[in-house]
């Protein structure tokens, strides 16, 4: 369609425009194919499988125009701690500031928790009429309201598996999920829900809102979190939102058993939990996370093995990097404090996946890495870490971020002045192990030709040149025998 854009902009200018002055939505596209998509567990329960809608590309070119008037009336209404869907936004971003909090509490002596709620078909779920009552609080004109009502009503999809088709049937509840609109209508329906939590922590990515607390003791923590899942179960309540409150979870920071009344239903404290792809443990290790990782890994490792020797290298290092080594490039800044014992089972990993590559069973690690123009896992996460900061500096990070790491304000504006503040630890697995103490140290080695790069494009290409020689984290400690780590 681009290459033929001369020949359609005048049409859809047009129609869009009518769309729009009308509040109506073309009829046509308002269909959709629904392919059930394989999740989790089970292949055969219909519960693992995400329904997409699958809608006409002409469709999402109409979204798109009402989608971003929609989000620049939105962006400044939407709670810092609202993570899916936004620009700029990640889940590494939720993550980040959970485990900061609890690393800080349990560095201070506190303790923490969480309860991981489960929300059935959030998407499918939302009221059509109290989205636009949101929307009309939120200050949509008339025709604007007119036109997303128009956008959600008389919708027909049928489901799609291989070459059959099901019946078409009407859509009376929820948002297409595979549309541009659904995710941001998901997000203006759940924005209220901050108000009634603003005295409480709350992670929340997409359909995931954990609440979670950080207090002095595990009492405090019990009852913070039953008070702050009372409020979140009746909102979702009030919001015709299902939940099975007897499938939640929670996460306690000591090994012996603590029990939460949510909802009705007493809930024992688990050894770790899974939350957006990763594994929390109580005492925030990320062993078994790390080890699933190598795990994944490792397998994929043995059927390149097995396939090598029938292709060349350049598509050998295509599949080493986007089948093996990306194992380890999701979310690196939760889980990148971990054992000496981990960081040598990964570079293992990492050291086999560059002989195969590479067929060289003679050359070091170093040399391997050399060869292949990379660093170490490592390596990659604290520059990672240093683009973060870089974001936080110039203000392109998410406002939330600027809670966990605090800015300076200098007596005398000096080019070497590190504009961030390290945060005062008392120990070391839970304090100087943590992205608000190391942080700033990492952005302090930086030289000052990369800090100073126009954008983070090239902050991203000067920073892979770089290797962080005096990185002062624990993995990276020189040991020497009868003196020991320096």
């Amino acid at each position: 369609m681009r290459q033929n854009s001369e020949y359609f902009a005048n049409y859809f200018f047009e129609n869009i425009n009518f769309c729009i002055e009308n509040s109506e939505f073309p009829s046509d596209l308002k269909l959709a194919d629904v392919i059930p998509i394989y999740k989790k567990n089970s292949r055969n329960l219909k519960d693992n499988y995400r329904p997409v809608s699958i809608l006409s590309n002409i469709s999402k070119v109409y979204e798109r125009t009402i989608y971003e008037q929609l989000q620049s009336h939105f962006e400044n209404i939407f709670s810092k701690f609202q993570c899916g869907f936004r620009k700029g936004y990640n889940a590494q971003h939720c993550l980040v500031v959970l485990i900061e909090k609890w690393k800080k509490s349990v560095d201070n002596g506190g303790a923490f928790g969480a309860l991981f709620t489960d929300l059935s078909k959030a998407f499918d779920c939302l009221s059509h009429e109290l989205l636009i009552a949101k929307l009309d609080a939120y200050g949509l004109d008339k025709k604007s309201l007119r036109l997303v009502n128009n956008y959600l009503s008389n919708r027909n999809q049928r489901v799609k598996i291989n070459n059959s088709f099901s019946s078409w049937g009407k859509i009376l509840f929820g948002v297409p999920q595979g549309s541009i609109l659904g995710p941001l209508l998901f997000n203006i329906f759940i924005c209220d829900m901050f108000y009634f939590l603003e005295d409480y922590n709350i992670a929340d990515y997409a359909d995931d809102s954990t609440p979670y607390s950080a207090k002095d003791n595990n009492e405090l923590v019990i009852i913070d979190l039953e008070k702050s899942s009372a409020i979140l179960f009746k909102w979702l309540k009030e919001n015709s939102m299902k939940t099975n409150s007897d499938k939640s979870h929670l996460l306690m920071s000591v090994n012996k058993t603590n029990v939460a009344k949510i909802d009705g239903h007493c809930i024992e404290s688990e050894d770790e939990q899974e939350l957006l792809g990763i594994l929390i443990d109580s005492n925030l290790t990320f062993e078994n996370h790390i080890n699933n990782l190598c795990k994944k890994a490792s397998q994929k490792l043995n059927a390149l093995a097995r396939i090598s020797t029938y292709m060349t290298i350049d598509k050998r290092r295509i599949l080493m990097k986007s089948f093996i080594m990306s194992q380890f490039g999701y979310c690196p800044l939760i889980w990148m404090f971990h054992s000496r014992a981990l960081n040598n089972k990964i570079n293992a990993i990492h050291k086999r996946a560059l002989r195969i590559t590479y067929n060289d069973k003679i050359s070091t690690f170093q040399q391997l890495l050399e060869k292949d123009n990379s660093v170490s896992i490592h390596q990659r996460n604290l520059q990672v870490l240093a683009t973060e900061m870089f974001k936080i500096y110039k203000e392109l990070s998410p406002e939330l971020m600027n809670d966990i790491f605090i800015q300076n304000v200098p007596f005398y504006n000096l080019r070497n002045n590190n504009p961030f503040k390290s945060r005062k630890v008392r120990s070391v697995y839970h304090g100087t192990e943590s992205l608000s103490f190391l942080g700033p140290k990492i952005w302090d080695q930086v030289p000052l030709e990369i800090k100073e790069s126009g954008n983070i494009e090239m902050f991203k290409h000067k920073i892979k040149t770089w290797s962080f020689s005096e990185c002062p984290c624990r993995l990276c400690k020189i040991y020497i025998p009868q003196v020991g780590f320096i």
